[in-house]
């Protein structure tokens, strides 16, 4: 999620959000879990949402956008480095996983 927000930047919302992570995942996600997941990673401090302008394409509605806070950034940094430090010295069993 965090990683899709960052990819994303000013146009992190809801659909892009969700067609990010299917896209990048290559599984199906329901827009309704990736609200859930916002939700609670705004809650934690790690991300901000706010409002947009309403758009008459969406009956007036306002997307809502999220972003990353500086706290949400060092916590995918610090799970990038995790990740790094649990697959070193992996290179070569890991090698035949890049063709899936």
């Amino acid at each position: 999620m965090l990683l899709a927000l960052l990819r994303l930047g000013d146009q992190a919302y809801g659909i892009p959000i969700t067609e990010e992570i299917q896209r990048r995942a290559k599984r199906d996600v329901a827009l309704a879990s990736v609200y859930k997941a916002l939700d609670r990673l705004e809650q934690k401090g790690l991300v901000a949402s706010s409002l947009g302008p309403s758009t008459a394409a969406r009956g007036g509605r306002r997307k809502k956008y999220f972003r990353l806070q500086p706290a949400g950034l060092q916590a995918l940094k610090a799970s990038i480095r995790a990740i790094r430090n649990l697959a070193s010295g992996l290179a070569y069993q890991l090698d035949p996983l890049e063709e899936e």
